[in-house]
């Protein structure tokens, strides 16, 4: 792993632990062991470091679209859950979540892309919706946009929430947004 990808790495890992507010270069290059200069020399500014975080992440979501494509709706949307799994294995917070609470405080080219990213998310689950709709094997009585955000915002929350209530809770919720589809 290059060096820019090893500061791309714990940048995204120092945002879901601290928020992107609460870390510095510094911070990198201490657990780098690298120069300062050196995390400069890759991103001249934090944006710069967010923004390429951010790209990483988009391309990873394609690839999970691009790889389920060919999948039934459910599997789509148990492809999709799996993030979250993964996330609340390794005792972290979904980026989306952790940078919106910094949206105001970051530069715009950084909102445009998180922003961008939410969206593609938000595109990507409402198809999976629709799709599993159109098939039956999905039922519910709102649009499927409005459906998708329900389960994005509640997983998203149930990362959040569930360090504090206790991790069954995760799957609970997790497990009731699969059965409520059920058609």
């Amino acid at each position: 792993m290059s060096t820019r990808e090893e500061i791309i790495q714990l940048g995204d890992h120092l945002i879901r632990e601290k928020g992107f507010n609460a870390f510095s270069f510094y911070d990198i290059s201490k657990r780098l062991k690298i120069k300062n200069a050196s995390v400069h020399y890759h991103f001249p500014t934090k944006s710069d470091l967010g923004q390429s975080i951010l790209k990483n992440q988009t391309g990873k979501l394609e690839e999970l679209i691009e790889r389920t494509k060919q999948m039934d709706p459910v599997k789509k949307l148990n492809e999709f859950l799996s993030i979250y799994n993964k996330i609340k294995s390794e005792g972290r917070v979904c980026l989306v979540g952790s940078l919106a609470t910094d949206l105001n405080t970051v530069d715009a080219k950084m909102q445009k892309d998180l922003k961008a990213f939410a969206a593609r998310t938000l595109e990507w689950v409402t198809h999976i919706l629709e799709e599993g709709r159109q098939q039956n094997v999905f039922s519910f009585t709102t649009s499927a946009r409005t459906k998708a955000l329900l389960i994005i915002t509640n997983m998203l929350a149930a990362l959040q929430l569930s360090r504090l209530t206790g991790e069954k809770d995760f799957y609970t919720i997790r497990q009731t947004i699969l059965k409520e589809l059920k058609a």
